[in-house]
C-alpha cells in the first residue's frame, strides 16, 4: 500500500507525468502533449517506478498498461496534482479553479442530455470535461483505473451476479438510479411501430442491431437485454449515429430503455413496449469507498433530473 506522505516525497511533475499518460492512453501521445521528449518521459516513469520499488506501468509494443500496483498509485497520484492545481489557481494567479470531470458511458442518450447540461452550467467557468461511449469492459476499465470518475451502465436478472462480481473484484461499486421495462426502438415506417407492443418472436423477421464489444464480446457485456436470443439477421455496429441510421434505413431494430431524445435521435425513431419479464436497472459505477467530487454529483442530479422529466412527459 502507498500512502500520502511517501507520494508526496516525489516531485510534482513526475506525478503529472503519470496522470498524463494515463490520459493520453500512450507514452508517446503524453510526451506530445506535455512537450517533452519521448525517451526523457519513459526515463521519468522509470526514476518513479525504481525510487517506489513498485510497476506503474507495463510495456508492450502496443503501448502501456496500468498495474494493479500502479491503479492504487494513480489514486494517490490524482489527489496531489489535483490539490496543487488548486493551490496554484487560487493563490498564485487567483484564477478560477479549472473543472475536471470524465464519464464513461453505455450508449444513451439520457446519459448525453445529462453532460450537455452539465456543460451548460459551467458554460463560464473554466473546465475539462470528458465523455466517452464505449464497450461495457472499456467502461469498467476506464472508472477501475480512474481515466473516468464515472460508468453508467445497466444490469438485468441475466448480467447482474457475473458485472456486480467482475465489478467487486475491482473494488468498484454500482448505484442504482432508476429501472426501465424493455422497449424496442424502430423506424417510425416498421410496420412494429403501429403496434401497441410487440413480442419476441415478432422481431425475428427484422435485422437486429447491437453494439460491437470487441474483444470482450461475452453476453454479459451486451447493451442490449436477451442478447442470447437466436437472431436470423444481425448487425453490430460501433457507435450510436450509425445504429440510429440503420433502424431507419434497413427496418431493423434494437432493445434499449424506450428512453429517446428527439434533440439527439431526431423523430423518425420511436420506442414500442417489448413483451419480456426482464428490466433494465441503470446506474452509475465508481470506485467504491470514494466520495464523488462536486462536478459528479451535479452531473448525477442532471441526469436523475432528465429521467423524471422523461417520466413526467411521457408516464
Amino acid at each position: 500500500m502507498i500512502f500520502l506522505w511517501e507520494v508526496l516525497k516525489m516531485t510534482l511533475q513526475q506525478l503529472k507525468y503519470v496522470v498524463e499518460i494515463v490520459n493520453c492512453g500512450s507514452i508517446t501521445m503524453a510526451a506530445q502533449k506535455l512537450y517533452i521528449a519521448q525517451p526523457s518521459l519513459s526515463k521519468a516513469i522509470s526514476e518513479l517506478e525504481r525510487e517506489m520499488g513498485i510497476t506503474i506501468f507495463h510495456r508492450s509494443n502496443r503501448g502501456v498498461l496500468l498495474s494493479e500496483e500502479g491503479t492504487k498509485f494513480l489514486a494517490y497520484a490524482r489527489q496531489v496534482v489535483e490539490q496543487a492545481e488548486l493551490l496554484e489557481n487560487t493563490y498564485k494567479h487567483g484564477e478560477p479553479i479549472k473543472r475536471v470531470f470524465a464519464v464513461s458511458a453505455q450508449h444513451y442518450a439520457f446519459a448525453v442530455n445529462a453532460f450537455v447540461s452539465l456543460v451548460k452550467e459551467y458554460g463560464r467557468d473554466k473546465y475539462e470535461f470528458s465523455l466517452r461511449e464505449l464497450r461495457t469492459n472499456d467502461i469498467i476499465e476506464d472508472v477501475r483505473t480512474q481515466r473516468s470518475e464515472l460508468g453508467i451502465i445497466f444490469l438485468s436478472n441475466f448480467n447482474r451476479e457475473v458485472l456486480l462480481h467482475i465489478l467487486k473484484n475491482n473494488d468498484l461499486e454500482f448505484v442504482p438510479q432508476f429501472t426501465a421495462k424493455p422497449h424496442v426502438f424502430v423506424s417510425r415506417s416498421n410496420p412494429l411501430a403501429k403496434k401497441k407492443s410487440v413480442s419476441r418472436k415478432d422481431l425475428m423477421k427484422y435485422p437486429r442491431l447491437t453494439y460491437d464489444q470487441g474483444v470482450n464480446n461475452s453476453f454479459y457485456f451486451s447493451e442490449e437485454l436477451h442478447s442470447t436470443d437466436e437472431s436470423p439477421k444481425s448487425i453490430i455496429v460501433s457507435d450510436r449515429a450509425t445504429l440510429f441510421n440503420l433502424l431507419i434505413g434497413l427496418n431493423g431494430y434494437t432493445i434499449s430503455s424506450g428512453i429517446l431524445s428527439s434533440d439527439l435521435n431526431g423523430s423518425d425513431i420511436t420506442a414500442i413496449p417489448l413483451k419480456s419479464s426482464e428490466v433494465m436497472e441503470i446506474g452509475y459505477i465508481h470506485v467504491a469507498e470514494q466520495p464523488l467530487s462536486a462536478v459528479a454529483e451535479r452531473y448525477l442530479e442532471h441526469f436523475r433530473g432528465y429521467i423524471e422529466e422523461y417520466k413526467t412527459t411521457f408516464g
